[in-house]
């Protein structure tokens, strides 16, 4: 349990539906009772990043539509002016309780390269020392499908790891997840506490519960599994209940922990970035031996085990790691060039088994087997 004196690095991940009205537009009441927890805590000595939706449902109906568009260009409109609109009503907010909040908007495409990623992390380094609330949104008007995290619960937990948070909350119209879904089954019994992510905990996950928001259960899950593996414990819960951030904090609240145990992965920052965030820019196919070491003894893959060599890329880049029949074994930063590898695979038999350089490095790779959630997420 978190002590009375102890500062922590909070990510809060919030939804559409819980800052804005049912048909659109910020609710001001809402965005009250969010700034004014986050005040709360910040008061306690705890550092806040807000990973924030709600820029295409505040911004819609300003563009003349009654309902959320579905164009990927009317959704970028609509968030061009939501967006504004959501950060000059949180810049308001704290200003009155005299917090500075600024604003981050960023693609998925800011995350793969890696220098990108890191500016990012120094940047909202530098906010937190100086007692800035950092809120963070996907820049929904420049982004593509491609180049999407696909959802803020997604992104959140990648924030969360990039900040190397100590807790990440995420906060819906649901007050915790569920056996069943409760708007459809009285009887369905919230978990209280999940130490581990089980298939029948995924099914339990269900869709979409809202035509204001993007994401559903599944992919609070998915959130959850990239925080997990990442060291940091989370936490669902409703964003309307009294109190909710700070019980929350404080493990007093009503809603889900999702707890990281001595088994989790743990990933250090730059295996995050590997797993998470990269986009491998070619593939090498292995033998069984290499998949062995890999999966087996969290060995480092060589010269002699690599099979065929896919796609261009340099040295420094991250490629796939797969076996013979397509399984993706993991992705890490490879030693040599893609030219050099062919090169290399040309040599002699007794050269080729003499060479004793990684082609990737242990430390460098991260291997499907040892985490939860799909690599490259």
């Amino acid at each position: 349990m978190i002590s009375d004196t102890t500062n922590k690095r909070v990510v809060v991940k919030i939804g559409s539906t819980s800052l804005t009205r049912q048909h659109g537009q910020i609710s001001r009441r809402k965005l009250e009772k969010l700034v004014d927890e986050v005040v709360r805590l910040k008061d306690n000595g705890h550092e806040v990043l807000l990973v924030s939706s709600g820029a295409v449902a505040a911004g819609y109906r300003k563009l003349g539509f009654l309902q959320r568009p579905t164009a990927l260009t009317e959704k970028q409109a609509a968030a061009s002016i939501g967006q504004g609109l959501l950060m000059e009503a949180y810049s308001e907010l704290f200003l009155s309780h005299g917090y500075v909040a600024s604003q981050i908007l960023i693609t998925r495409d800011d995350f793969s390269a890696e220098d990108r990623y890191n500016n990012v992390r120094n940047t909202i380094n530098i906010l937190l020392e100086r007692g800035i609330v950092p809120i963070i949104n996907e820049n929904d008007t420049v982004a593509i499908n491609q180049l999407k995290f696909g959802d803020n619960d997604t992104l959140s937990a990648k924030v969360a790891g990039l900040v190397d948070a100590d807790m990440l909350i995420i906060l819906s119209d649901i007050d915790g997840l569920y056996d069943a879904d409760p708007r459809k089954h009285p009887h369905a019994k919230r978990f209280e506490r999940i130490y581990n992510i089980t298939p029948d905990i995924e099914q339990a996950a269900g869709a979409a519960g809202s035509t204001i928001g993007t994401g559903g259960m599944k992919s609070k899950i998915d959130a959850f599994k990239i925080a997990i593996a990442s060291g940091i414990p989370s936490f669902l819960g409703k964003a309307s209940t009294p109190d909710i951030l700070y019980d929350a904090v404080y493990q007093k609240a009503i809603g889900t922990y999702f707890e990281v145990t001595t088994s989790a992965m743990n990933l250090n920052l730059k295996k995050q970035w590997i797993a998470f965030n990269s986009g491998p820019r070619g593939e090498v196919i292995v033998d069984m031996r290499a998949k062995n070491a890999i999966m087996k003894k969290k060995g480092s893959l060589f010269l002699p085990h690599i099979q065929k060599v896919k796609g261009r890329f340099n040295h420094g880049e991250v490629v796939k790691i797969t076996d013979s029949n397509d399984e993706t074994i993991g992705l890490g930063v490879v030693n040599y060039s893609s030219e050099k590898l062919l090169e290399l695979q040309n040599l002699p038999q007794a050269k080729l088994a003499a060479h004793q350089k990684p082609i990737v490095d242990s430390e460098q790779l991260v291997c499907q087997l040892h985490i939860s959630v799909p690599i490259n997420l």
